[in-house]
């Protein structure tokens, strides 16, 4: 019996430590336009795979998602799968719809802390706007994110696509659209997450 009740309390504390990370996402994480499976959220599988073999990835991106979509959605998807590691990956959608920014602020800061409520550590991927938008607009969507990571103590990655939006050539990563990024810049995708995410799930 005392053998059993030790295996039992073994593998209790084994589920508890196996990453399960969540990624709520938009069109960027949901791998629109791109063949299945290679897509930067389905390439972190993979890499975990070699580097911690027990860890699961949930993708609950879905095109066109808006923070207040993700925001409506995260209490059922935290009950659901009870991640320890959740990336919020939203925002884009936001600023090309010209939604209030404080308004996206908010959603952001409540996912966040809905997500840390339930136990899971929160990764920010941080979105830049087109300077078509204007440089002090830009500014201050930039800076939402990073208020967001340090008043709730989340990590953060500040600009999601750094070496693809910002490259001096940015067409050659992103489709015929010239909004979402082409097979080819999903390595560069992880490559900005993966350090991050790496230094939590030690």
């Amino acid at each position: 019996m005392l053998a059993l009740a030790s295996w039992g309390f073994v593998t209790a504390v084994n589920a508890a430590t196996v990453p399960r990370i969540l990624v709520v996402g938009d069109s960027l994480s949901a791998e629109y336009g791109l063949a299945r499976g290679v897509g930067w959220v389905a390439l972190l599988q993979k890499k975990l795979a070699q580097e911690k073999p027990d860890a699961q990835v949930i993708n609950a991106s879905i095109s066109g998602e808006t923070t207040s979509g993700g925001r409506s959605r995260m209490a059922t998807l935290l009950q659901k799968h009870q991640p320890s590691h959740v990336i919020i990956e939203l925002g884009g959608n936001d600023a090309l719809r010209g939604l209030p920014l404080n308004m996206t602020q908010d959603n952001l800061q409540t996912m966040t802390r809905q997500a840390q409520t339930a136990g899971a550590q929160v990764l920010l991927l941080g979105m830049q706007m087109p300077p078509n938008y204007g440089p002090d607009m830009a500014r201050q969507f930039e800076a939402a994110f990073a208020q967001v990571a340090k008043s709730q103590k989340a990590a953060l990655v500040p600009f999601f696509l750094q070496g693809i939006g910002d490259d001096p050539e940015p067409l050659k990563w992103f489709q015929a659209d010239r909004i979402h990024p082409n097979e080819a810049a999903q390595p560069r995708m992880l490559a900005n997450v993966w350090p991050t995410l790496k230094k939590q799930l030690k």
